[in-house]
């Protein structure tokens, strides 16, 4: 039995507007805390790891109650996704018109707190948004299927800061509008709109199936001590061998994806000197990319299995990032313009493999957390999926403060519009050093998976036959 089109669209839609604002966040903040703001990067990695380390500590906890909800118009996890699509729309706003007047302890106060309601909100629509997109599927292929839709869409969100910087940043004299404010501030408009429209598509859209889904489950009660068995339930899943393996390889392999985005304008502005233009045909070309590939690792998935698959995709992964470190290196033997063509390649590479990144760890571990249903006959998707998401920003919030705190201890100034050689080649050994590091180990955490396609559907034919 298939899933109608329409359905999986819509699902796929709700990413569109929550990819492109939390990529938004990600691509600019600790650009805009340093080089706009002038805030010390120790203390924009501090209110940027505490704000993830939040997400991560609130994602199990509504998984929680989303699992033990259940209202007859918006089932189990709808009611949720719905509030937190205004409270992101609201506070992405408010991130972005801190006054440039004010001292550094007022805009550390007003930055930490917005991102933390910012990341308040996106659990609420994230958390119960990944676990309806496991509940929707009704078998092995066609949740990767549905992780293909949710993963294009996710990345098309990726797209969208490359558009509006080309867009809103205007290039002014030295043709590097990332400097200005007010671009920021327009980008936000556009991309709390885009949540709003993309959220109410992706509620609307499932609302009948997902009527159907949960009309026969009961709403659970919620325990006693809760909030503990939550944690112990986390730390037990870790144990298990694919459970732990897909939490912690997951985790880690995104742990490149902070290293990129957080100090790739730093990277791409200080060492390369490319302009806002280039910079955003570049995370441009890294996303379309791993969008255009979707309908390929879909393919090779249901052809060799998941994770042979997965595998492939993160030796693509390192190829890139090798290929990418080369031109930095070599970088002052060549013009700006054949420097830009030599990069763009090399990072359409290291978007191809990233495709798969994206959709096939979380298809994966859909597939356990549905063994895991089978055997137990418990529908906590929500609370495993927060799982996953918890170790993810733990790891992620880690990364991000030694990030912040490697920007002052290699001296970079955000007062200077041109860094010291020395500056710009450790930025270069901080993004590349640090991306292969993280798909290395993932790759090695990773090998420890072992649930295959014909697991999933004996488990499946034995509670059919039942």
């Amino acid at each position: 039995m298939k899933l109608r089109f329409g359905t999986k669209l819509a699902y796929g839609v709700g990413n569109l507007g929550y990819g492109t604002m939390a990529q938004t966040v990600g691509n600019f903040i600790m650009f805009f805390g340093t080089s706009i703001l002038g805030l010390p990067g120790t203390l924009v990695g501090i209110a940027i790891a505490l704000s993830v380390f939040w997400d991560g500590i609130s994602d199990p906890i509504i998984g929680y109650f989303s699992d033990r909800h259940n209202s007859k118009i918006f089932g189990k996890r709808l009611g949720f996704m719905l509030i937190g699509t205004f409270g992101m729309a609201i506070f992405n706003l408010l991130l972005w018109v801190i006054p440039m007047n004010m001292s550094v302890s007022l805009k550390f106060c007003w930055l930490l707190v917005s991102l933390l309601a910012i990341e308040t909100f996106n659990t609420l629509f994230a958390t119960p948004y990944v676990a309806l997109g496991i509940d929707i599927a009704p078998d092995y292929n066609e949740q990767s299927s549905v992780q293909g839709f949710k993963t294009t869409f996710f990345i098309l969100g990726m797209v969208m800061p490359s558009v509006l910087m080309f867009l809103f940043m205007p290039s002014g004299d030295n043709g590097q509008g990332q400097f200005n404010q007010t671009a920021y501030i327009n980008i936000a408009y556009f991309t709390s709109a885009l949540c709003l429209v993309a959220g109410l598509i992706c509620i609307l859209g499932t609302i009948k199936k997902v009527q159907s889904i949960y009309k026969n489950e009961r709403k659970k009660k919620r325990e006693k001590n809760f909030f503990f068995k939550i944690f112990y339930l986390f730390f037990a899943s870790l144990k298990k061998k694919n459970y732990g393996s897909l939490i912690i390889g997951y985790s880690v392999a995104l742990i490149s994806a902070a290293f990129l985005t957080s100090v790739g304008m730093h990277l791409f502005t200080y060492s390369y000197h490319f302009g806002s233009m280039q910079i955003s045909i570049l995370m441009s070309v890294l996303f379309i990319s791993a969008i255009l590939s979707q309908p390929f690792w879909i393919f090779l998935s249901n052809r060799i299995d998941k994770k042979p698959a997965l595998n492939i995709s993160l030796i693509i992964i390192l190829i890139g990032i090798g290929l990418t470190a080369l031109t930095f290196i070599f970088r002052g033997l060549m013009g700006e313009m054949l420097l830009f063509w030599l990069v763009a390649p090399c990072i359409l590479i290291c978007g191809f493999g990233t495709g798969a990144l994206y959709s096939l760890p979380i298809s994966m571990y859909a597939d356990v957390i549905t063994m895991d249903r089978l055997e137990t006959g418990e529908n906590n998707t929500a609370i495993y999926s927060g799982f996953m998401t918890l170790a993810f920003n733990i790891a992620n919030c880690l990364a991000l403060l030694v990030i912040g705190i490697l920007l002052d201890l290699i001296k970079f100034n955000p007062k200077q519009p041109v860094q010291a050689l020395s500056v710009q080649n450790w930025l270069g050994v901080i993004v590349f050093f640090g991306c292969a590091l993280s798909i290395s180990l993932a790759m090695l955490l990773f090998s420890k998976y072992n649930l295959k396609r014909a697991d999933v559907l004996k488990a499946k034919m034995k509670e059919n036959i039942k």
